[in-house]
C-alpha cells in the first residue's frame, strides 16, 4: 500500500511535468547530420524539439547504464567467487560435523573429511 503511495506520489508529478514540457517544446526543429551544406543538408530531420530531447535522454541513460554495468563486472565476479567460497565452506562444515557426530556414536562417518594422506617414497 505504501509502495503505490509514494510511486504516485513520484510519477503523477512527473508525468505533469513531462506533459507541461512537452506542450511548451513542441515547434518542429530541423537536425542536419550534413556539415558542408547547411542549407540544404543531404540528411537531415524535422521533428518536435520535445521528442529530440526525450530520445537524447534516454540514449544518455541507455549509454550511462550500460558504462556502468561494465564498470561493476569486477564486483560481479568477486561475489560469484565469494559465493561460491561460500557455498564449498558449508560443504565443509557440514562433512565435519557429520564427521564428529559419527566420532561421538563410535559409528563409522559415511564420508571422511580427512581423507589419508599419501606421502611418495623417499629417495
Amino acid at each position: 500500500m505504501m509502495r503505490k503511495f509514494v510511486t504516485a506520489f513520484i510519477l503523477i508529478p512527473l508525468a505533469i511535468v513531462l506533459i507541461v514540457f512537452a506542450v511548451a517544446n513542441r515547434e518542429i526543429v530541423t537536425i542536419a547530420f550534413d556539415p558542408f551544406d547547411s542549407t540544404h543538408p543531404a540528411f537531415a530531420l524535422k521533428l518536435p524539439l520535445f521528442i529530440l530531447i526525450f530520445v537524447l535522454i534516454g540514449i544518455g541513460m541507455i549509454a550511462g547504464g550500460t558504462i556502468t554495468w561494465l564498470k561493476q563486472h569486477k564486483w560481479r565476479a568477486r561475489a560469484r567467487r565469494a559465493e561460491a567460497e561460500a557455498r564449498a565452506l558449508r560443504g565443509e562444515i557440514d562433512a565435519l560435523k557429520e564427521y564428529a557426530d559419527g566420532a561421538r556414536s563410535g559409528a563409522p562417518s559415511r564420508r571422511d573429511p580427512f581423507p589419508p594422506l599419501f606421502l611418495p617414497p623417499a629417495a
